[in-house]
């Protein structure tokens, strides 16, 4: 996998797209976007070798965040400022306190690549309705949030680590794998 230098730009981009692209989606809130930008970052490492911003999450109660998300986005946790990229409007859903980023500029998608951009607005349709519980509970089952503790960062590479069970054939050569590791360690190899 490549190694890529973090980039608050690219995630302060990143927060605006999936803002400006989640506008008119009921349940969109801060969690949702939370989630939305972490599934971005590990499928593009999946799929292309390498997350879009670089930027490490880290394990929350409700599933993982962007460790420098309040540095890139203040608004977030204060009244946004006359010059601020990015406002919260807090209102009633459904009984509940919804707290929805909108985007006060476009945001700049010349900084993402075609494939990237594609990824984003995919993400965005397959969450589209989704409240922050269901989204929350989507990313509370990636194995690399099941192995964090409370504030750790969570490594791209645990999108790595399937869940599901082994097929016979990659039985086998784990098997065979694990005898060939056992005979060196015996001889010192």
């Amino acid at each position: 996998m490549n190694r890529q230098k973090p980039s608050d730009e690219k995630l302060r981009e990143l927060v605006l797209l999936i803002a400006t692209l989640s506008e008119g989606d009921a349940p969109f809130g801060k969690t949702k976007l939370n989630k939305i930008a972490f599934f971005a970052d590990v499928t593009a490492y999946l799929n292309f070798g390498k997350s879009i911003t670089g930027r490490e999450y880290q394990r929350l109660p409700e599933g993982p965040a962007p460790r420098r998300l309040l540095a890139v986005m203040p608004a977030f946790r204060k009244p946004a400022e006359p010059d601020s990229d990015l406002a919260v409007r807090v209102h009633d859903y459904f009984g509940w306190t919804l707290e929805r980023p909108l985007a006060l500029r476009p945001p700049k998608t010349r900084k993402f690549a075609p494939e990237e951009l594609k990824l984003i607005e995919d993400l965005v349709k397959r969450f589209w309705g989704m409240n922050a519980r269901e989204i929350s509970d989507k990313s509370h089952r990636f194995i690399g949030w099941l192995l964090a503790q409370h504030g750790e960062t969570i490594p791209y590479s645990t999108a790595l680590v399937g869940l599901r069970e082994p097929t016979e054939e990659e039985r086998k050569i784990g098997l065979a794998l694990e005898e060939n590791a056992k005979a060196c360690l015996r001889s010192g190899v």
